[in-house]
């Protein structure tokens, strides 16, 4: 459907509506237009057609659309890389032609070229553009209305002695433990995860695995063999080395085999576990 208004740092859903030298125009319901410059503009677009765009401030703050896909979006936090450094603040890069700005006074600590940085995408108001705000306390809220294994959207944003430090459905903190990952995660990764605890200050603890969910351990171990055919581990094996195959711990791989062994799903013959053909 496309969109009523313009939306900008979001993807829109506009109506081709004029073709100029510059390129195409898009249009929203209202009648609010956007240039799609003509490096974006391929054969197949008509007017009168319906194209999803990216909006964005170009080098003059106006709005321009593009077909190209930022790594994050208005409203998203994100882990970003400093690309330049002045007295007004810094630039970020994030996927974009311009880079995303961000000021001094949303800057949590001096930066340096090629720093990291994590921040949320806002809008400012006073000069309708988007800008980079890496004081996060600004935009972390409590968590209330979770249960056990509701799922949830995170992105990782720092690694701590503890596990990974997330940022939960846009709002919220969380944190994925050590011992508890068995797959691969690092920082600016966005993946799905299940809540295991709403904790009194408002952060929540978060597994990638749904609690005791035996049945998507069953499923995972059994169409991996099913993948590989056949495999040289067993419930006796280097917990490592099951990890970095089934990406589960040697405890649920246990069970795993154990369980589909009684099922006559599979058999174990010298050390070798195979499907049961």
């Amino acid at each position: 459907m496309i969109e009523e208004y313009l939306k900008l740092g979001s993807l829109n859903k506009l109506k081709i509506s004029k073709k100029t030298p510059q390129g195409l125009y898009l249009e929203a319901l209202e009648g609010d237009k956007v240039l799609l410059p003509n490096r974006y503009v391929t054969d197949d677009m008509k007017i009168g057609d319906e194209i999803e765009v990216f909006i964005y401030n170009d080098s003059e703050d106006r709005y321009v659309a593009t077909t190209d896909k930022p790594k994050y979006e208005y409203g998203e936090f994100g882990v970003f890389r400093v690309v330049d450094v002045t007295k007004f603040g810094v630039f970020v890069e994030w996927g974009m032609p311009k880079d995303l700005f961000m000021p001094l006074a949303n800057m949590k600590k001096e930066l340096k070229k090629g720093d990291s940085v994590i921040g949320k995408i806002v809008y400012d108001e006073k000069t309708d553009r988007l800008m980079l705000d890496s004081k996060l306390s600004r935009h972390i809220k409590k968590a209330k209305n979770y249960d056990v294994n509701d799922e949830v959207k995170i992105i990782v944003i720092a690694k701590t002695p503890l596990g990974y430090k997330c940022i939960v459905d846009n709002k919220y903190e969380g944190m994925l433990f050590n011992n508890e990952i068995f797959e691969d995660v690092r920082v600016g990764q966005k993946k799905k995860a299940f809540v295991k605890n709403v904790r009194v200050d408002g952060k929540l603890d978060l597994s990638l695995q749904k609690i005791g969910s035996r049945d998507d351990v069953l499923d995972k171990v059994y169409e991996k063999l099913k993948e590989i055919k056949s495999i040289n581990l067993t419930t006796k094996s280097n917990p490592e080395d099951i990890k970095k195959v089934f990406g589960i711990s040697k405890k649920a791989f246990k069970y795993a085999i154990n369980t589909l062994l009684k099922e006559e799903k599979i058999v174990q013959e010298n050390g070798i576990i195979k499907i049961n053909s």
